[in-house]
C-alpha cells in the first residue's frame, strides 16, 4: 500500500509515518521546511518533499493522512480531494482519524490530559517492555530508550498476559492530543488522565466544554476498561463528581469500567522521588500515573519500579543537552549546564522552574522562553505574568511568540507580543530580546568565575541556562552547547 502524510514532520503524524514503514508500506509525505525528523524519516525509507503541491501525491496512492494542522486550503490536501471525487479509489483521514483506526485493531492504553502526556506515555511503553508485553508505542516526542525515537514497534504476545489483555492480543500505547477534540477519534481500554486545565481556548472557550469533551471521551471505555485518574486535581474530580454524579464504588452510573486512582499522598510517591532521575514533583505523579496503569494489568510493582527508575527522560522535558560543559575561557571559567524542555503551558513552566531550583539550589539559573501561540499568550496572560513574575530563577529572557502556521488569530495578534508580556511583568530581572540577539547576550553575560579545579564545590558549579518552549527554541540549546565548548 502507498500511504501519503501531508504535515509528515509533525512529532505525532511522524510516528505513524515510522509505523506504516515497519508494516512495509511505501510512504512518502510532505512537509513546509526540512528537520532532523524529516531527516529521520528519510534515512528510514520515506520519500520527502519540501513545500506542499499536488505534484507530490505519488501515482495510485492508497491512503492520504494529514495533519490536524494542515488547513483545508492547502493545495496538497485539495488535489488529494480531487482525485478521491475522480474515478480514482484513495482514501483521506486526518492523524487523529488514522490513529483511531489503529486503537481499534489494538489493546489501546491511551494517555491524556493538559500536562505530562509525553512523559506518562513513554514510562507506561517502557514498564510494558521490561515486562516482555512487547508494546507498540506512538509518543509526542523522542524516547532515549526507544533509540531517540517518537515511535517502538511492537507485536502481538502469546506469552502469559494480564487477563484484561485477550492472549495474543497487541498492545499499542498513545498520547492521545485533546486539541481540536482529537482523542474523541480514539477508542481504548485503559484511559490515563494526568490533569486538566484551561488551554487550547482558541477551540473550547472555556474550561466548561474541556471538561464536557473529556467526559465524552472517558465513555469511549468500554464495560471492562480503565479509568486511571489523578486524585490530586480538582478539575478532575469536579469532572467525575459532578458530571457523572461520580459514587463511592467507583462506578459510573450506567457503566460498568473501574476507576483507579492515584495520589502523590500514597506512599509509593516517596520511593519514586528517590528512584526516578527526573526532578521534579510533577514527575513523581507522572510515574505514579504509570505504576497505577501497569497494576491495572497485573505487571509486578518490582518490574515497574526498576524500569522507571531507569527511565533517562525524553527529547525536550528536563533535557540536559550539555551537562557542565566548560565556558567561554576554556579552563577558567566556571562550568555551564544547558536545559531544553517544551514547557510552554504557566503551569507547566512553573513547575519545571520549580524543579531547576530543587536540582540547582545554589546555582545562578537563567530562563529563556518563546511563548507558544498569540492566542495561547492572550487566554492566560494574566497566568503568564504571574509565573513569571514569582519564578524562583535569577534571570528570564523572553523573546518573541511562536506563530503556529493557520492557528493564529488576526485580532488577536495586534493585543499581544512579547514585549508587553514583559512590560506586563515588570521585573528587572525580566527583559525581551530577540531570538537572533541572545547567543550574543549570553557571552556577554555569562559570569566567569574561579579555575575548575579549585577546590570549593559550590564554587566548580556555574550558572544554568533553561531553555524552554513548544516552538523552534530548542535549536538554540545546540547552537549554545556547541558555542560554549568551542
Amino acid at each position: 500500500m502507498k500511504v501519503h502524510f501531508i504535515g509528515i514532520g509533525g512529532i505525532g503524524v511522524s510516528a505513524l509515518a515510522k509505523y506504516y514503514l515497519e508494516k512495509g508500506h511505501k510512504v512518502s509525505g510532505s512537509d513546509l521546511v526540512s528537520s532532523e525528523i524529516t531527516e529521520a524519516l528519510k534515512k528510514l525509507g520515506a520519500k520527502i518533499f519540501i513545500g506542499h503541491s499536488g505534484k507530490n501525491l505519488p501515482k495510485d496512492t492508497d491512503l492520504v493522512i494529514y495533519s490536524p494542522a494542515v488547513q483545508k486550503t492547502n493545495l496538497e490536501l485539495n488535489a488529494a480531494f480531487k482525485i478521491q471525487n475522480s474515478k480514482f479509489k484513495i482514501q483521506i483521514l486526518s492523524y487523529p482519524e488514522a490513529l483511531g483506526d489503529l486503537t481499534k485493531k489494538y489493546f489501546t492504553i491511551a494517555v491524556c490530559g493538559s500536562h505530562g502526556k509525553s512523559t506518562v506515555t513513554a514510562m507506561i511503553g517502557l514498564i510494558l517492555t521490561k515486562a516482555g508485553l512487547d508494546p507498540t508505542v506512538i509518543v509526542g516526542t523522542k524516547v532515549k530508550e526507544f533509540g531517540d525515537s517518537n515511535f517502538r514497534m511492537g507485536h502481538p504476545t502469546f506469552r502469559v498476559v494480564p487477563r484484561l489483555v485477550p492472549r495474543g492480543s497487541a498492545i499499542l500505547v498513545i498520547e492521545a492530543d485533546e486539541h481540536f477534540a482529537s482523542f474523541l477519534n480514539y477508542w481504548p481500554k485503559i484511559i490515563v488522565l494526568t490533569n486538566l486545565e484551561p488551554d487550547h481556548l482558541d477551540f473550547y472557550k472555556n474550561l466548561k466544554n474541556i471538561l464536557l469533551t473529556f467526559r465524552e471521551y472517558v465513555s469511549h471505555l468500554p464495560n471492562n476498561g480503565v479509568l486511571v485518574a489523578n486524585w490530586d486535581d480538582k478539575n478532575i474530580r469536579r469532572m467525575l463528581i459532578s458530571n457523572f454524579q461520580f459514587l463511592i464504588s467507583n462506578k459510573i452510573p450506567n457503566s460498568k469500567f473501574k476507576i483507579l486512582k492515584y495520589s502523590l499522598g500514597q506512599p509509593e510517591a516517596k520511593k519514586l522521588k528517590k528512584i526516578l532521575k527526573i526532578p521534579g514533583e510533577f514527575n513523581v505523579s507522572n510515574a505514579l500515573a504509570a505504576l497505577t496503569a501497569a497494576r491495572a494489568l497485573k505487571i509486578p510493582d518490582k518490574i515497574s519500579f526498576k524500569a522507571l527508575s531507569e527511565y533517562r527522560g525524553s527529547w525536550r522535558r528536563f533535557d540536559i543537552v550539555e551537562a557542565e560543559i566548560r565556558g567561554y575561557q576554556r579552563g577558567k571559567t566556571r562550568k555551564i549546564t544547558i536545559i531544553n524542555d517544551y514547557a510552554h503551558h504557566p503551569t507547566q513552566i512553573k513547575v519545571t522552574l520549580e524543579a531547576a531550583r530543587e536540582k540547582y539550589p545554589r546555582r545562578k539559573i537563567w530562563c529563556i522562553f518563546q511563548p507558544h501561540q498569540e492566542q495561547r499568550t492572550y487566554y492566560l496572560w494574566n497566568d503568564f505574568v504571574k509565573v513569571f513574575s514569582s519564578a524562583p530563577v535569577d534571570k528570564i529572557i523572553i523573546t518573541d511568540i511562536y506563530d503556529v502556521a493557520g492557528r493564529e488569530n488576526k485580532n488577536i495578534k495586534k493585543l499581544v507580543n512579547s514585549k508587553k508580556l514583559v512590560e506586563a511583568i515588570n521585573k528587572p530581572s525580566v527583559i525581551y530580546l530577540p531570538k537572533q540577539k541572545i547567543l550574543n547576550f549570553l557571552r556577554k553575560n555569562l559570569e566567569g568565575g574561579p579555575p575548575a579545579r579549585t577546590s570549593s564545590r559550590r564554587s566548580r558549579a556555574g550558572e544554568v541556562v533553561l531553555i524552554m518552549g513548544a516552538g523552534d527554541i530548542y535549536n538554540l540549546s545546540f547552537i549554545f552547547a556547541k558555542d560554549v565548548v568551542n
